[in-house]
């Protein structure tokens, strides 16, 4: 009877939440980190950004094995929902970073929307930010960091809200550009030469909606395919 109570312990509450928000805030942190010269990116990443996010899979896998899973499914559910509100983010962007190769300049303003990412791939190779030309690992490993800030915003969603089909998907809107607006006032334009014009600012509020309005609707979706046994089996 021991063994069954415990395996079907529930740690989906304020603390595990509490836990799992904290583990997954270790991507953003990895460059808040940077930004006030608290620890370097090429340190935080293979320290302590890696080690915690290992630590969440490890703690959502315990839940699978050992409790009912509720931990495991809504981090499962925050990282694929997270990944997709970053491709749709992504998507949003493209014809303005793309505008004159679309021949579409004339009508959306070309706005270098995707700079950031080799000079995130630069950071976490202890390389300077401002460079000629990024390598490949530069834009791999940026590129890399762009979705799990992006999978990793989906869990700590989770972790807030708590259940996926319980809230609106208006509230990840809210959620999206909580964090656009408060990393305006972060370092982040200064650090990497972003001018902040009411262009800028129009188009990245609408991105992150656009974000939130895809993380909102994958989480409930996600969740509710869950509970009906419907969704793929995380692995």
């Amino acid at each position: 009877m021991a063994t069954e109570r415990a395996s079907c312990r529930n740690r989906w509450n304020a603390r595990g939440r509490w836990l799992v928000f904290a583990l997954a805030a270790s991507s953003i942190a990895c460059l808040l980190a940077d930004f006030y010269q608290l620890c370097p990116m090429r340190i935080f990443t293979p320290f302590i950004f890696l080690p915690a996010l290992l630590a969440l899979l490890a703690f959502g896998a315990l839940d699978r094995w050992r409790g009912d899973g509720e931990l495991w499914r809504a981090v499962w559910t925050g990282f694929v929902a997270g990944l997709l509100a970053a491709v749709a983010y992504d998507v949003f962007r493209m014809p303005f970073v793309f505008a004159k190769q679309w021949g579409i300049d004339s009508i959306v303003p070309p706005m270098n929307l995707f700079k950031v990412f080799p000079r995130f791939g630069a950071m976490v190779l202890g390389q300077p930010i401002e460079q000629a030309e990024y390598s490949l690992a530069a834009h791999v490993i940026g590129w890399i960091y762009h979705f799990s800030n992006g999978a990793t915003f989906g869990v700590m969603y989770l972790a807030i809200i708590g259940d996926g089909a319980r809230r609106h998907w208006a509230c990840a809107v809210l959620f999206a550009l909580a964090l656009e607006l408060g990393m305006l006032f972060t370092p982040y334009p200064a650090v990497f030469g972003i001018h902040v014009t009411t262009r800028f600012v129009i188009v990245t509020v609408l991105a992150h909606a656009i974000f939130g309005v895809a993380l909102g609707l994958s989480v409930r979706r996600l969740t509710r395919l869950f509970r009906l046994g419907l969704a793929p089996a995380a692995p």
